[in-house]
């Protein structure tokens, strides 16, 4: 029962999500929508952490298995993908360094700006 209840409130959220999609004149995907209310409403106590934890868990644990549709995708456009391929790998590569720099960048002004607060 536990597991239904915090399924519930994932699912309500991801609701929420997909409802602002179609409002808001963004081009924001759902999931964005969703891990930002998720966060607001774990931020303001308007849902616990223990009331999603062991539901969020769970779809943690399961999450590769929801990578394999995707991948099978790709595989069925391998033609349109194999003449680019060089451009697809350079554009992962550079993404993911940006990412990891970024990352960094800002854990560590966050760390900084953390370090003067505790020392005033």
């Amino acid at each position: 029962m536990k597991y239904l209840f915090q399924f519930t409130i994932i699912v309500i959220i991801t609701f929420l999500a997909e409802i602002l999609v179609r409002v808001l004149p963004f081009t924001i995907p759902a999931s964005i929508y969703g891990i930002i209310l998720m966060f607001l409403c774990l931020f303001f106590k308007i849902v616990k952490l223990e009331h999603v934890e062991l539901a969020a868990d769970f779809l943690l644990q399961v999450m590769p298995i929801m990578f394999v549709p995707a991948t099978v995708n790709l595989m069925t456009k391998w033609n349109l993908i194999k003449s680019n391929i060089v451009w697809v790998l350079v554009i992962c590569i550079v993404s993911t360094i940006l990412v990891m720099i970024v990352t960094g960048l800002v854990s560590q002004t966050i760390i900084n700006i953390m370090n003067v607060e505790r020392k005033e």
